[in-house]
């Protein structure tokens, strides 16, 4: 697991050298993940410019992308796999898609989030990862494409780059080998980058009087997210394998590509 130091670019992680099973690693340099790249700039980011990205998949909604669309390196082609789609045209507008605006207002943070609200409401989120399917073609775009060559080293990301982006990561890892313990790490390794990227907003929110623990919330990812996601897995097809087959509908073809490409 590598935390790569860009300086544009929040909560950037290169998931090469993440352990796998049998003394095996990923491959470095392939699969990355991310933040937002509204503030992508290359002149001043040597890390991000040498890794010649040539594939991003954007995990946002409509609206999250028209407010901070990404800057992409010269030659990479965008994708869009909007994850919370489903969620959003039926009404919904999920906690991950607005952390700023909940976090600028205590008052109504405080109404829509408080007595332990906001973890009821981002195990739900969670849940619609496995089940919806906005959310179930976006990973399927993931797990395709980072299983073909022709995408080159692949970036994806979300806004803060852990709730859906943190989901991603999980399905591919778990794919490749990487036991619980491993995903588990993987997954909560991104909270000292999220909090450092949003401390503006987490100061702002509790000296305007907010329930820090409601910043936590929404800020910070907690074992209790992810297994709300892999307790859904379990529940409707028994395995990993068998939602990525059945109900991300990829193959047994390209799992095993995807191995072939990223296992070191």
């Amino acid at each position: 697991m590598t935390a790569t130091p860009s300086t544009t670019v929040a909560n950037f992680r290169d998931l090469g050298g993440t352990p796998l099973s049998g003394g095996r690693t990923v491959r470095p340099g392939l699969l990355l993940r991310s933040g937002q790249l509204d503030r992508l700039d290359l002149g001043a980011d040597p890390v991000v410019a040498a890794l010649g990205l040539r594939t991003v998949i954007d995990f946002r909604t409509d609206a999250e992308r028209a407010d901070h669309p990404d800057r992409l390196p010269a030659g990479a082609r965008l994708l869009v796999g909007d994850v919370l789609a489903d969620k959003v045209n039926s009404g919904e507008m999920p906690a991950a898609a607005q952390l700023k605006d909940l976090l600028s207002d205590p008052v109504v943070a405080e109404e829509h989030l408080g007595g332990g609200k906001a973890q009821a409401l981002f195990g739900d989120v969670y849940r619609s990862f496995v089940r919806s399917g906005s959310a179930q073609a976006a990973y399927r775009m993931l797990l395709t494409e980072a299983a073909d060559p022709a995408s080159g080293p692949l970036l994806f990301h979300c806004t803060a780059g852990k709730d859906r982006t943190g989901w991603g990561a999980t399905v591919i890892l778990s794919l490749l080998g990487a036991d619980d313990d491993t995903l588990m790490a993987e997954y909560l390794s991104v909270n000292p980058a999220v909090k450092r990227a949003f401390a503006p907003m987490i100061e702002g929110f509790t000296a305007a009087g907010g329930d820090p623990d409601i910043a936590l919330a929404l800020i910070g990812v907690f074992p209790s997210y992810l297994e709300a996601a892999v307790n859904e897995v379990e529940t409707r097809y028994g395995s990993m394998e068998k939602y990525v087959r059945e109900g991300l509908g990829v193959s047994d073809e390209t799992v095993e590509a995807l191995r072939a490409r990223l296992v070191a």
